[in-house]
C-alpha cells in the first residue's frame, strides 16, 4: 500500500480551511469548497486537529502544489481511497510483518551488536506478550520460525480494531521498520518517535559506530524517517 500521489499542478485557491461536515468529520475547503480525493470521494477525516494540520499543507504550497511536501493530505488519500474498502488486508499484510518481525530474528555474533539487539528488541518483545497478549519466538540467524498462531491472532485483534485512517499511518510505519512490533510499541505510546526509529535501524547503527557513515545512505534513511514522522503525526492526530 502507498500513498497516492497526484501530480503538481498550479495553485488554485486562496486559502485552505477546516469545516465541519453535517454526516461527521472535518473537511479541508479550498477558498470554502470542499476538495476530493483522486478516487472523487470527499477529503475528510474525522478529527479537526488532522485536518487543520492538513489545510495548513495546502496553505504552504507556493505557485504551484507538490504532492510530496503533503504527506498527511497523501495519506488520507490513501485512507479513503485504498484502506477504507479492504481495512481487512491492509490488516492482514500488517501481521504478516509480525510472522517474520525484525526484533524476532537475532545475529550470533559479534557480540556487541548480539547485546545491542537485545536491549533495543527484548523490552518490545516483553511489553508485547505482557500488553497485547502475544508473545512472540525469537532465534538466532536467519532460519525461520514460526510464531505462535494465538499471539498473531491477538495482535490482528489489535490492528482490526483501527480504523482506515490509523491504519493507513500503522502501515506505512509497519512497512518502513519492518517491525509490526516496533509500528505498534510506537502507536500505543510504548517507544516515542525517536526511540522506536532507533529500535528499527539497530543494525545500522551499530554498524555506523564500528565503520562509519555512508553519506548516500544517511541521506536515504533521513528521508524515510521524514516519512516515518509524518506517519506518526497522521496516526495520532487521527
Amino acid at each position: 500500500m502507498k500513498p497516492s500521489q497526484p501530480a503538481n499542478r498550479k495553485r488554485f485557491y486562496k486559502s485552505a480551511t477546516v469545516g465541519e461536515r453535517e454526516g461527521g468529520g472535518f473537511a479541508v475547503l479550498l477558498d470554502g469548497r470542499q476538495i476530493k480525493t483522486p478516487a472523487g470521494k470527499p477529503l475528510a477525516v474525522p478529527a479537526r486537529g488532522l485536518a487543520e494540520a492538513m489545510a495548513a499543507e495546502w496553505n504552504a504550497q507556493g505557485e504551484a502544489i507538490v504532492p510530496a511536501s503533503m504527506p498527511l493530505t497523501k495519506l488520507a488519500n490513501t485512507a479513503i481511497d485504498a484502506v477504507a474498502e479492504r481495512s481487512g488486508e491492509v490488516a492482514d499484510d500488517i501481521v504478516k510483518y509480525a510472522g517474520t518481525d525484525l526484533v524476532c530474528y537475532r545475529a550470533e555474533y559479534p557480540a556487541g551488536l548480539v547485546a545491542a539487539q537485545a536491549a533495543a528488541w527484548d523490552p518490545i518483545l516483553s511489553w508485547a506478550a505482557a500488553k497485547l497478549g502475544a508473545p512472540l519466538l525469537t532465534t538466532a540467524g536467519i532460519a525461520h520460525v514460526a510464531q505462535p498462531e494465538a499471539s498473531l491472532a491477538a495482535l490482528r485483534a489489535v490492528v482490526a480494531a483501527m480504523d482506515a485512517f490509523r491504519l493507513a499511518a500503522l502501515h506505512v510505519m509497519t512497512s518502513l521498520t519492518g517491525s509490526a512490533l516496533i509500528a505498534l510499541a510506537h502507536a500505543e505510546g510504548e517507544l516515542d518517535t525517536a526511540a522506536a526509529w532507533a529500535a528499527a535501524h539497530t543494525d545500522e547503527r551499530w554498524q555506523v559506530s564500528h565503520w562509519g557513515e555512508d553519506f548516500e545512505a544517511a541521506q536515504r534513511l533521513k528521508a524515510r524517517f521524514a516519512e516515518f514522522e509524518a506517519a506518526s503525526r497522521f496516526f495520532h492526530l487521527a
